[in-house]
């Protein structure tokens, strides 16, 4: 078992770069099973769950190359095994994103369920009433999905809710359809679209990008390409979420600030000075944070993986904040442990009221998720005194060498083994 032992109260200063994005990358990955021909992928990071999609496109037959640092070639020229199994599926529910994929391209697919996780219930009921809408045969046996199709054909798909995972399968799967595809009430979410931008480079024809309504027209067959990943705007967040909460003068380089207008104008409102010069941005933060109000939402909303580093900082803010959490029902499970570090929080439903306390003290704290593992660092290097973050297997499936980044910025921040 890994840990982060953290020094806290040292203010922020240095320069980092920011990794490609995860949620971006994952599906792009998936996305080379619908072409034969080669697919090189830059800017991807090292992260658990990069490592678990390429064990699971390996395991079907996909070759996989790492070609340096954060570059990778996929070749899917033969499928020997149209199959996700519960073991891999079981670490990373983003496995789901390569049942579109084998169904479009191999007319079948076998693709364990998902089941929940800890942050709340995330079914895939729209991936399969919209891949039944283009014509899929579709059966669920023993915690598998049954998936065959001939061809899929174009249909309009209207989800009962906006999904990212869900609008990624299906406009993967509806490049090969035939026909035209009308997809409503999709996700805009910047990764949606990094995902749209990739698959038209690869031949495909999608308009709609980043609004409410795709349309995607089915082609024969999909050709290689050479795409770079979209900068993580949620890591970059997480930066400056932690300058915020602990002060000090810091640079992000290989940024998006287009993707992060939320993030960007809540900070502002906690009293984060911004800068932006082209892919850089410059974070200055003098004094106590202002507390600040939200309530998470779908993609232009704020980020529902922002909220729990937001919550670190509204912990030392001057005053009292309100947070609302409207996407998964179980994401405020890291308040008990913010409450050990002498935060003074209350939970009425999907809502936590916060009462900001002039310093936080250091204790040994538990990562219940992913996100969860940020605020707590964040909280941690904001507390005075020494705080232990254990179980951060939990961050490292999102944040690329994050102690060494936080290093960078003169944090106390390190790794150990028990």
């Amino acid at each position: 078992m890994e840990s982060f032992l953290i020094q806290g109260g040292k203010s922020l200063s240095g320069e980092v770069a920011i990794s490609g994005a995860k949620n971006s990358a994952l599906p792009i990955l998936c996305a080379s099973l619908l072409t034969s021909e080669a697919v090189q992928v830059e800017n991807v990071p090292r992260l658990r769950d990069i490592n678990t999609c390429l064990r699971l496109l390996g395991s079907m037959g996909v070759q996989c190359f790492w070609r340096s640092d954060d570059e990778i070639t996929l070749r899917a020229e033969d499928i020997s095994e149209p199959i996700a199994s519960y073991d891999l599926v079981k670490t990373m529910r983003a496995s789901i994103l390569v049942l579109g994929p084998l169904l479009a391209r191999f007319g079948h697919a076998v693709v364990s369920l998902p089941g929940g996780c800890a942050i709340g219930q995330r079914p895939v009921d729209q991936h399969i009433k919209g891949l039944e809408a283009m014509g899929a045969t579709i059966t669920i046996d023993k915690g598998y999905i049954n998936a065959t199709a001939k061809r899929l054909k174009g249909a309009h798909i209207v989800t009962d809710m906006v999904t990212v995972t869900g609008t990624e399968n299906l406009m993967m799967a509806a490049c090969l359809a035939e026909g035209t595809t009308v997809l409503e009430n999709a996700a805009r979410e910047p990764e949606v679209v990094d995902l749209g931008k990739m698959l038209i480079a690869m031949g495909a024809h999608i308009k709609g990008l980043g609004s409410d309504t795709l349309i995607i027209e089915g082609v024969p067959v999909l050709r290689g390409c050479r795409y770079k990943v979209m900068s993580d705007r949620i890591e970059a967040g997480s930066f400056l979420c932690a300058v915020t909460a602990c002060g000090g003068d810091i640079v992000l380089t290989n940024t998006d600030s287009s993707s992060m207008f939320s993030t960007l104008e809540k900070l502002q409102k906690a009293g984060l000075n911004i800068q932006v010069y082209g892919s850089t941005i410059r974070a200055t933060m003098t004094g106590r944070p202002k507390p600040v109000d939200i309530q998470t939402a779908p993609y232009p909303g704020f980020a529902t993986d922002m909220q729990a580093q937001l919550m670190a900082v509204n912990c030392v803010a001057d005053g009292a904040s309100v947070m609302s959490e409207t996407i998964f029902e179980n994401r405020f499970m890291h308040v008990q442990e913010l409450i050990r570090l002498g935060a003074k929080i209350s939970i009425e439903g999907h809502t936590a009221v916060i009462k900001g306390v002039d310093h936080l003290k250091g204790a040994i704290v538990m990562a219940t998720d992913l996100r969860a593992s940020a605020g707590l660092v964040i909280a941690g290097m904001a507390a005075q005194e020494e705080t232990r973050v254990d179980r951060i297997y939990h961050l490292d499936r999102g944040y690329y060498q994050m102690e060494q980044k936080l290093q960078k910025l003169g944090a106390s921040v390190q790794r150990i083994k028990e």
